[in-house]
Formats: C-alpha cells, structure tokens, sequence
C-alpha cells in the first residue's frame, strides 16, 4: 500500500485509538451488521483486515467470533487488544482458504484501482468457499464527490501524507466479481451526526462461492 501510508498511520496510531476505539458504541447500522457478520462466519477464524487499534474485532471477538487483526501500521497493531500482525492487504500472510471471513471497513479508500484489484483477489484467495467478506468505504461528502480523492497532510498535528479516495459501489461490486467474490447484499447510508466525518457510506457483503 505504500510507505506513505504506514508512515502516517504510525503517528497518528496513539490518538487514533483513543479517539476512535468506542466508535462502535454510537454507530447501531454497523453494529448489526457486525453482529449479522458473527452470525454467519462462525465455526472459523475471521480476519478484520486494515484493523487499526482493533476495535472491530474485539467486538466481533466479544461475540464469539475467533478474530485477529491486520494492519498496515505497526504502532496500530500495537494498540489492539486482540492478536494482530502488521500486514499488507495485497499480500496477506494467510494460507488459501484459510478464513471462515473477513472484515475491511473503511481501508481499501486508501487504494488505487489497481492495488484495489489485488486486494480484492487476496480477499478471494483466503476465504474459505461459503467464507464472506465484508467491506465499507466512502461514496461522496459535501466536496468530493463519487470517484473523488481528498489529500490529508496534517492530522492531530503530524504531517502525514494521505489519499482518501471515494469509491463508487457498483465499480467495486464488479471489481469484486472480478476476484471472485459475489456480492450478495449491500447498505448504503448517511453519516452518524457528530460521530464520524460526514460521508455518504456503504458496505457490501461479498461471498466466495
């Protein structure tokens, strides 16, 4: 994914956990569909892939769920309370088939088309047949709109060297179908007021058939 990336995350890796780690406990839409995510990936090992602090898989470990972490930045790893290793999604350190899921919410904004391509072909390559892959970004915000990328230098005081691309979800529901992955639902929605930056959202639920 890029130096620049890991880089900027390994600065801000401490005040993004403390910021960021109850997020969960005010967002009821990703909870469910976390919870719905538990219920149908049991029975196996569940990868919450670009994981940050590893607040999504804590509370998918909460709920039964066997869940590691993966991320990019060390010093993210470093915050999480449940396994982790620091990982690049495009090549995963996982064996074939491995994973009964595997979650990536908001981390492959952070792509271009090509590195999303092998990231999605990855996500194919370690889930079990009948494994499922659940996957956020951003559609738009007030100033960028579908397919738009905004650049982020400062943050929480570090100067960090960032590209948050807008994604549109019909082109990643055919890039996924590419890897081989079938979309089989999806959530589009508005952004939680006063929680979280104020984007157009959706999460797609993809499986490997």
């Amino acid at each position: 994914m890029g130096d620049h990336t890991r880089r900027s995350y390994d600065l801000v890796a401490d005040r993004y956990a403390t910021e960021l780690r109850d997020e969960l406990r005010r967002k009821p839409l990703d909870r469910a569909m976390l919870d719905a995510f538990a219920e149908i990936t049991t029975g196996g090992t569940v990868a919450d892939v670009g994981c940050g602090p590893g607040h999504v898989a804590a509370y998918l470990a909460d709920r039964g769920v066997r869940a590691v972490g993966m991320d990019l930045s060390p010093a993210m790893c470093a915050n999480a309370s449940v396994p982790t290793c620091a990982a690049d999604m495009t090549a995963l350190p996982v064996r074939p088939s491995a994973l009964a899921g595997l979650v990536c919410l908001y981390a492959v904004i952070h792509l271009d088309p090509a590195q999303r391509a092998m990231a999605y072909e990855e996500f194919a390559r370690v889930l079990r047949p009948r494994g499922h892959a659940l996957i956020s970004f951003h559609i738009s915000d007030a100033d960028v709109p579908v397919g738009g990328t905004r650049q982020l230098s400062d943050w929480w005081g570090h100067d960090v060297d960032l590209t948050f691309r807008f994604l549109d979800p019909a082109e990643e529901s055919r890039m996924l179908s590419a890897a081989g992955l079938e979309v089989i639902a999806r959530l589009d929605r508005s952004p939680h007021p006063g929680v979280e930056h104020a984007s157009q959202r959706c999460t797609l639920l993809a499986l490997r058939p």
